[in-house]
């Protein structure tokens, strides 16, 4: 699957070859501090859990994976969108019910990027599929991605402990159907 730029953005699929992108991001505390605490991640994690995991549920001709967000006036790598099935890695995956996830440079906070993308995303994959669903979670915390969420006509469902590798936390989730 192609997704065309949006307004500001254009998107590629991230592959192995996004690792230092995927390291940098990571580093700065006050990005993380909404994902885990503020705890950076380590090179380590990056080559042996989030590339690995990232190459078991991508699927490029459904639109899953990681999409790298490029400013196109600088040609800036500013963050990415994550797409995959809800409980991909449980026992019992969603499969038409697909997560949303972002991460984005603290540079580009406020500017309207993660809506953008996310929401460029979300419509581009429902061309594709109109019976889909999308849901997202967040730290508790995190009003920004709460009003992305919200922005894009999602609401609230629950509130959760997350399991991850690399750590659990308590997040909301939020859900538009389609």
């Amino acid at each position: 699957m192609h997704i065309a730029n949006s307004t500001r953005l254009s998107y590629r699929l991230m592959d192995k070859t996004d690792a230092e992108f995927l390291y940098q991001l990571d580093q700065d505390p006050d990005v993380m501090h909404h994902i885990n605490g503020g705890h950076k991640t380590r090179r380590e994690d990056i080559e042996q859990i989030i590339l690995p995991r990232m190459d078991r549920y991508k699927n490029s001709e459904k639109g899953w994976g990681q999409w790298k967000v490029t400013m196109i006036e600088t040609q800036q790598d500013i963050g990415w969108i994550i797409v995959r099935p809800m409980g991909f890695f449980s026992d019992s995956p969603q499969w038409d019910n697909l997560e949303l996830g972002w991460r984005f440079f603290q540079s580009s906070w406020g500017k309207g990027y993660a809506s953008e993308a996310a929401m460029h995303l979300k419509n581009a994959l429902s061309v594709q599929d109109p019976s889909l669903s999308f849901c997202a979670i967040a730290n508790e915390s995190n009003d920004a991605s709460i009003h992305i969420m919200k922005k894009m006509g999602m609401t609230y469902v629950k509130t959760y402990l997350h399991h991850d590798p690399l750590g659990d936390v308590d997040v909301v989730l939020y859900q538009l159907a389609s």
